[in-house]
């Protein structure tokens, strides 16, 4: 340890830490968990298959049960996903209508 490394208090553990250290906690603390409706967790780029048909709002058609979307994004939401698919750009869905594929 040099001379030089800054401590910072942090009031949940009432303790001094690196600054390393509670940009570590802070960055785990914004890290958002998306599940799946089984309990799977998610993570950018997973594929994903509907669990039951879905009306797309504004596009004016239904995506079907069984339907596979590849190359998802996890947005600051734990409930919801971006995706795309080949005929719908922007969409976004609940991960509650999901399963990993």
């Amino acid at each position: 340890m040099s001379g030089q490394d800054e401590f910072v208090y942090d009031e949940a553990s009432g303790e001094w830490i690196s600054a390393a250290e509670a940009a570590e906690r802070a960055s785990a603390a914004l890290a958002v968990e998306v599940r799946d409706a089984a309990g799977n967790l998610l993570a950018d780029g997973d594929s994903v298959t509907l669990v039951k048909d879905l009306k797309v709002k504004g596009a004016g058609q239904t995506l079907k049960r069984g339907t596979v979307i590849r190359s998802i994004r996890l947005t600051g939401d734990p409930q919801e996903i971006d995706c795309r698919h080949e005929t719908i750009k922007g969409l976004v869905l609940r991960a509650e209508f999901v399963r990993k594929a």
